[in-house]
């Protein structure tokens, strides 16, 4: 994503949210390909991840945190023909509403104190097929959210608040 002079016109507008998000859900991973177990909270290690998901074992990268957002998971079920989908089956890390993540793709953002960059789109993979059955890879084109890299750690709860920014009001 290219960078804008920070005074510009386009710039202000991208920094501009109508209101903070709110994270929905946790989950963790602990080996590849084991199911998410759903946490109430968890520590967020800096330049690593979530403690506790295998992810987290090594430093660096930009998929140190997956998220999606809440309201694409209503958008996926009706595209499935179902009322609703279990987030521990699209294997993201994060589900918050409120803000549109792929807005924050690119940019510093906050989850209660951790600091966050979102680094990239979390594409489906193949994996989509398995959970959601037939057609669940398309359905999940254009839902799936964005990975991020931890830049300051902490420990983050459900309800917290998700907000644009270095420093977040």
């Amino acid at each position: 994503m290219p960078k804008l002079n920070p005074a510009s016109p386009l710039r202000v507008l991208m920094q501009t949210f109508p209101r903070a998000g709110k994270l929905e859900w946790i989950g963790l991973r602990p080996g590849r390909r084991a199911p998410l177990q759903s946490m109430n909270r968890v520590e967020v290690i800096a330049d690593h991840g979530l403690a506790g998901d295998h992810k987290a074992t090594r430093a660096g990268g930009k998929r140190q945190v997956t998220l999606i957002q809440r309201e694409h998971l209503d958008v996926v079920a009706k595209l499935l023909g179902r009322d609703a989908i279990d987030p521990a089956l699209l294997r993201r890390n994060l589900v918050v509403s409120g803000i549109n993540l792929l807005a924050l793709r690119g940019e510093r953002f906050r989850i209660g104190d951790v600091l966050f960059e979102g680094t990239g789109l979390c594409e489906p993979c193949s994996r989509m097929e398995e959970v959601l059955g037939a057609g669940g890879y398309n359905a999940m084109r254009g839902h799936g959210g964005i990975i991020a890299r931890v830049l300051e750690g902490g420990v983050i709860a459900l309800g917290d608040a998700v907000a644009y920014g270095k420093n977040p009001a």
